[in-house]
């Protein structure tokens, strides 16, 4: 028996977020694998098992996938948002390269999926609207050192910027830092956005001048925009709208 793999995205968390592709990926899967809380998104059903295991065991859980779809299974792993940013994709890829060669004949599909990042971003107006980078600001799988010269290069390209992973209870220090290089490389007031849990009932947006924003603004379920120099805001009644000119002034 002939068994797939699929990585696929589930979006930000709403239901209407997930693409009709992945939903029918979900539908056929005989085993879901992933993160707890990514798990626990798809409804059990019978014949599908349900394989939720804990963070920092990506490896772990790609080689777990990737055999039981050579035994046969018709696997799924679930990330949030887009499984190929800062999710499973990488990882599993990474196990198929480092596996046995049977792996790499394996039948194994990326879904896309809408990310916390464009959500975000779509629920501010158009903060993205010009060019942008996304970083990972956790240092577990990457040191300091590099996520504050890539930090720095950023603003100095006067890219906006999207932060994922900004302040957990493990690292509550890290995103004092990251605004500590914002102000000093920025040297402006651009608008940051703080977008938790997008899409769910406890969203939550705000937007904050650079120099007023604070560490406890974050935790792992809020993910940063900061705008370029030339981003704009549009005052009205609630909520504001941000957004990034596609053009830059000669």
């Amino acid at each position: 028996m002939t068994g797939s793999l699929v990585i696929a995205g589930l979006g930000p968390g709403a239901d209407a977020m997930e693409t009709p592709e992945v939903r029918g990926a979900l539908d056929r899967a005989t085993d879901i694998v992933g993160y707890i809380p990514y798990v626990a998104r798809v409804a059990p059903r019978p014949g599908l098992v349900l394989h939720p295991s804990d963070n920092r065991v990506e490896l772990d859980r790609a080689r777990h996938a990737l055999q039981m779809a050579c035994d046969g299974r018709h696997v799924v792993i679930v990330s949030s948002g887009d499984p190929g940013v800062f999710a499973m994709a990488s990882a599993v890829f990474e196990a198929v390269e480092a596996g046995p060669p049977h792996w790499r004949d394996l039948d194994i599909a990326v879904l896309p999926g809408i990310t916390a990042m464009l959500a975000a971003a779509a629920r501010a107006g158009a903060p993205l609207g010009h060019d942008f980078c996304a970083i990972n600001l956790s240092d577990n799988l990457k040191p300091w050192a590099l996520i504050e010269k890539r930090l720095r290069l950023a603003a100095e390209a006067d890219f906006a910027m999207a932060f994922y992973n900004p302040r957990s209870r493990a690292r509550p220090e890290g995103f004092a830092r990251v605004l500590a290089v914002l102000n000093e490389a920025c040297g402006d007031a651009r608008p940051v956005i703080f977008a938790r849990a997008v899409s769910t009932p406890e969203e939550s947006l705000r937007v904050i001048a650079l120099p007023d924003a604070r560490p406890d603004m974050a935790d792992m379920r809020t993910v940063v925009l900061v705008g370029n120099s030339a981003t704009r805001i549009i005052a009205r009644d609630g909520a504001p709208f941000v957004y990034t000119p596609r053009a830059v002034p000669e």
